[in-house]
């Protein structure tokens, strides 16, 4: 584990016009494309350095997924942008066949997911995001647990070949990593040592698991605390070291239950190596109106959330 200095806490979802900025600098031959979102997902801030790159289509997603994949035909490297419910939920199909059958370098920036966009109320969570996008072939899919790990996964994105969905958030959210954190994708990074029981987390509930993992150390009990960000392709092996040498799982994300990290873990432990598991996710249901505390208590999507759910697996282990 890197250890963060003290700083404000940040959303996810502003390291996104920056790191465009830059990939822009250092001669990426970005351009961007929003559906009429810009300024909540930060697109906009290209558009002031460099507006020839930079291309707002309206509340038309399906037309921008299309401009996109024509763009990644030509040589560029495009970003589209726009909230998690609008992007897959408005233009599967287009992404479906025009980037991921085609294995077209576009990258998908989709912010304001799960239920922490709080007051704007079910409509607006997007719950069920991850499960249609890991299930497309060749799409690369990431969470990052803060604005640092963002930036780099942004990065990592625009430099690397092929799909990518990258999920940001809308809360403001303590910041984990100093910004000489190493992402490497596709595989997890080791936060808080254990033996007796591995919480496997994304996006914002990588806090809440190191927030509970220290009130079990507390207790007695050892937590290992594994951030999965990148969510396709899964570190299988971290999964399964951590099921050999701690025997428990639990997995924690802002998502259903059904098709997202945990769905991908529990295959993998069904696959090879079957171990006790819980997940801390949505429970087959949508959201509603509130602020997005009040929402992440009510699905216990917090530390106490993954402690109950680390007590309950090991009464099985």
């Amino acid at each position: 584990m890197t250890a963060a200095p003290a700083r404000p806490d940040a959303a996810t979802r502003e390291a996104y016009g920056p790191t465009l900025i830059k990939l822009a600098q250092a001669g990426h031959d970005i351009v961007a494309l929003d559906a009429d979102l810009s300024a909540s997902t930060g697109s906009i801030k290209l558009a002031a350095e460099f507006p020839q790159r930079w291309y707002t289509l309206g509340a038309a997603e399906a037309n921008m997924i299309g401009i996109a994949a024509g763009l990644a035909a030509a040589g560029k490297t495009p970003f589209c942008s726009s909230f998690a419910v609008f992007m897959p939920g408005h233009c599967y199909d287009q992404i479906r066949i025009a980037i991921a059958q085609a294995r077209l370098n576009v990258k998908l920036l989709a912010s304001h997911g799960g239920v922490s966009v709080g007051e704007d109320g079910a409509s607006a969570q997007a719950i069920e995001d991850l499960a249609l996008m890991t299930v497309l072939p060749g799409f690369t899919v990431v969470v990052p647990a803060d604005v640092v790990e963002s930036e780099k996964a942004i990065w990592t994105a625009g430099t690397t070949d092929g799909p990518f969905y990258l999920r940001v958030g809308r809360p403001k959210l303590p910041v984990i990593y100093d910004d000489d954190y190493d992402f490497q994708l596709g595989r997890a990074d080791l936060l808080h040592e254990g033996g007796d029981v591995t919480v496997i987390a994304c996006g914002l509930l990588v806090h809440a698991a190191l927030e509970a993992a220290q009130s079990l150390a507390d207790a007695g009990v050892g937590v290992r605390v594994l951030n999965m960000a990148t969510v396709k392709p899964l570190d299988e092996e971290a999964v399964l070291a951590a099921a050999r040498e701690t025997g428990a799982i639990v997995t924690a994300e802002e998502h259903s239950v059904i098709g997202g990290l945990g769905a991908a873990v529990a295959s993998t432990l069904a696959r090879n190596a079957p171990t006790p598991i819980e997940m801390v996710g949505v429970q087959d249901c949508f959201g509603e109106s509130g602020t997005w505390r009040q929402l992440l208590d009510r699905h216990g999507l917090n530390a106490a959330g993954v402690e109950q759910a680390v007590r309950r697996v090991l009464e099985r282990k």
